[in-house]
């Protein structure tokens, strides 16, 4: 009985945790973009390409040159979204060592 109510409060803290954790403009993919109340399928797809074409966000605000993302839809998605050090920067850092 014990177990079981501890396996269960794991899975709630688990799952709330992860419902809380910011989703990264520069590693998600567009299932995981998706997931963000107010980014259908088009938005999604229109980030992942961006990053394709552009490389990596510099700021959440440079989600303002993808196409469909305006300041208000922005200041929206703010505390759902957030951008991890790009890759270029990883790589420069690994390069000094």
């Amino acid at each position: 009985m014990i177990k079981a109510l501890f396996l269960a409060i794991v899975m709630v803290l688990g799952v709330s945790l992860n419902v809380m954790a910011a989703v990264d403009l520069n590693t998600a993919s567009a299932t995981e973009l998706e997931s963000i109340k107010g980014v259908g399928p088009a938005k999604a797809q229109a980030i992942v390409e961006y990053r394709k074409a552009n490389g990596d966000f510099k700021s959440v605000d440079d989600l303002g040159n993808v196409k469909g993302f305006g300041k208000k839809s922005i200041d929206k998605l703010r505390g759902e979204i957030s951008v991890s050090k790009g890759k270029a920067e990883k790589a420069a850092k690994a390069d000094k060592k």
